[in-house]
């Protein structure tokens, strides 16, 4: 049983450090997933305090499970207790099975990937740790990781924490600009880079990217720079030659006892001033979570091999490529390259040459691909996949079926995973659940244990907030009571936290989603809440508009917003990719969409403009830049805003001449 299976996989991965375990929960065994989830929410105290004991290893044990207030944003798990993250990631498994590989390194060039075993890993962790103690670095200071996927760069991670050291891992293709404003606001006086990175069968400056950063960021003492590639790049004052110095320093390094709620990490995301939200992170209660996540969410059982495709810079590569996955013993995969590299088959050749048991990607990814031809996915051994897993926005019903019945052959199941950079880990998806239990194609649907969702709306004159009850309901999604794994602060600015996720719905956590609870009580997300269109008092999530233009076999990729409209309020804009072999058929194309939106939604929900562009402006993490199609929707080209974290700004250009050529047509009219 599911409860059964808790408790040995919490005693499997019981450190030789912790000299007593009580097994609060072995009155559970044989309960199932709704008992569980029942008594995670009534009593959480009980849940994640015998858990915690349970399944991490503690130089102190905690006195206290909780103290948290959400309506003034103040979160506190595990009081009083004292550990270290790279102990619970790395030590506990080396004194059990040292030589058991930690990370596949799949790198660039396909079949030339490495295995680094927990042994290796830990050793290079501790001397990379001594380097950064050598030259200065104190518990508590910010180091920020500007590094490609690599084992060096979980290394410095895993470094960072053994120290007390806080890191700020920044994605590898951000600019020099948005590097910069990272490093000034977290006020990191360390860097951590490589000298180059490669992907997609090229190579890319980033040395020269973090030389220009550093120029406007005086608190910078040292650059740590590691080698990628055999090509020399120019050293300045600050910069020091990692490699050579971590060779001089010792294996072992003492790991420094942290308490629960010190700060483990910080991660910039995007917040809707523009201006980045410096998300914090502490210790134990992240580390659970993520653990805890990783095993059930996605079926792990020991001895699979984890196939996580994200980037360390992003929240996804922290929980579910290094932190929860390492804490569990596995082996993780470090996934160098890019899905279409040197062909559109190589996560699928990848997966036979690894033999991965857990797949986990994005959509984004999994449209690209499912316009190339299905050999690209069959001509590759797919047995050994268990779990197939998408993150980073709702999953369009096509891609779901092509993912599911395509790569999985119709027998893994498929958990679309909905949380955030805030919440730490998975907080809806499929599993964990009953054996047997239905899946429904491109729904979150259950809860996680301890997360309590809750539908919110508002009405009256007054805009009185209230919880909607029952099911076959939408509104804005809460989650009603804290959970270890969720995010502390907004670095330096606490108030703006508080403002942003628990001031909109007082005592609730604020998604900034809306979701629809359906007749089962399964919970579907619809989107961000400004991404919610309102036309003539029909309130419609942007993302059911998209589902339903995905549908069409020539239409890859959409993207909807909503412009103001002086009768309807606003109508919707839909912005069009198309695959090559239909441009020629545009206006039928169109037609068909408008057809498909009345039919799938309703005939007010039909986009009033249809827009077909090459391509969408993306982030590199795969995000549609929405306020940038807003603009070019409004015609408020003017200012566009911060375009530096786009894969590539030359999008833009394209389609406001593509606007302006609809613009002109419409005009003829």
């Amino acid at each position: 049983s599911l409860a059964y299976s808790l408790l040995t996989g919490i005693n499997s991965l019981l450190s030789p450090l912790q000299c007593s375990v009580s097994l609060v929960f072995s009155h559970l065994a044989g309960k199932t997933y709704a008992d569980l989830y029942e008594l995670s929410v009534r009593d959480p105290e009980t849940f994640w305090g015998s858990i915690a004991k349970e399944r991490l290893a503690w130089t102190k044990l905690f006195y206290q499970v909780t103290d948290c207030d959400l309506s003034s944003g103040e979160i506190n798990w595990f009081l009083g207790g004292q550990l270290n993250i790279s102990v619970n990631c790395l030590d506990v498994h080396v004194a059990k099975d040292p030589d058991r590989a930690a990370l596949i390194w799949e790198k660039d060039e396909p079949g030339t990937e490495e295995r680094i075993t927990y042994r290796e890993l830990l050793e290079m962790t501790c001397r990379l740790a001594n380097t950064l103690k050598s030259y200065g670095i104190q518990k508590g200071e910010r180091v920020a990781i500007y590094m490609p996927v690599s084992p060096m760069a979980v290394a410095a991670m895993l470094a960072c924490a053994r120290i007390g050291a806080v890191h700020t891992v920044v994605f590898a293709g951000f600019s020099s600009e948005a590097l910069a404003g990272r490093i000034q606001d977290a006020q990191s006086k360390f860097v951590i880079t490589c000298n180059q990175g490669v992907r997609g069968g090229r190579i890319f400056d980033l040395k020269s990217t973090v030389d220009k950063a550093v120029k406007s960021c005086p608190s910078v003492r040292h650059v740590f720079v590691a080698k990628r590639t055999n090509n020399s790049v120019p050293m300045g004052k600050l910069d020091i030659s990692l490699d050579e110095v971590m060779v001089g320093q010792s294996p072992v390094c003492a790991p420094e006892p942290m308490d629960s709620e010190e700060m483990l990490f910080m991660l910039y995301t995007s917040g809707s001033t523009g201006k980045p939200k410096g998300i914090v992170h502490t210790q134990a209660g992240y580390l659970l979570y993520a653990s805890l996540t990783h095993q059930y969410v996605f079926d792990y059982t020991p001895g699979d091999v984890f196939g996580c495709v994200a980037d360390i810079g992003w929240i996804t590569g922290h929980s579910y490529v290094v932190y929860g996955p390492l804490c569990n013993g596995a082996t993780s995969v470090l996934f160098e390259s890019t899905p279409v590299y040197p062909n559109p088959g190589r996560y699928w050749e990848t997966v036979q040459r690894l033999r991965i048991n857990q797949f986990y990607g994005a959509p984004t990814a999994i449209r690209l691909l499912l316009k190339e031809e299905e050999n690209w996915v069959k001509k590759y051994d797919r047995s050994s996949l268990k779990t197939l897993a998408s993150v980073g926005e709702p999953i369009n019903h096509e891609a779901w079926e092509w993912f599911h019945n395509v790569v999985g052959d119709g027998r893994c199941p498929l958990v679309d995973t909905w949380w955030q950079t805030e919440t730490g880990g998975v907080c809806i998806a499929p599993l964990p659940a009953e054996p047997g239990a239905e899946i429904r194609p491109a729904m979150a649907m259950r809860p996680f244990f301890g997360i309590q969702p809750a539908l919110l709306g508002e009405k009256g004159i007054f805009t009185c907030l209230f919880i909607i009850t029952g099911n076959d309901v939408s509104g804005a999604l809460c989650i009603s009571q804290p959970w270890p794994g969720m995010a502390r602060t907004i670095f330096g600015d606490h108030q703006r936290f508080v403002d942003a996720y628990f001031k909109p719905y007082q005592g609730q956590y604020f998604t900034g989603d809306g979701a629809y609870r359906t007749e089962d009580g399964y919970y579907q997300i619809t989107g961000r809440m400004d991404d919610v269109i309102n036309i003539s008092g029909h309130r419609l999530g942007t993302a059911e508009i998209e589902d339903a233009l995905d549908e069409h076999p020539d239409v890859p990729e959409t993207a909807v917003i909503g412009i103001p409209h002086e009768i309807k309020g606003e109508v919707p804009f839909a912005f069009v990719v198309l695959k090559e072999s239909a441009t020629e058929n545009q206006r039928a194309v169109v037609e068909d969409l408008r057809h498909l939106v009345a039919t799938k939604i309703a005939k007010y929900a039909v986009p009033d403009h249809f827009l077909v562009v090459k391509r969408l402006p993306k982030t590199r993490s795969g995000k549609i830049m929405r306020r940038i199609l807003r603009k070019v929707a409004m015609q408020d080209t003017s200012n566009l805003g911060d375009v530096s974290t786009l894969d590539d700004p030359s999008v833009v250009t394209e389609i406001i001449e593509a606007h302006k050529c609809y613009r002109s047509h419409a005009a003829k009219k």
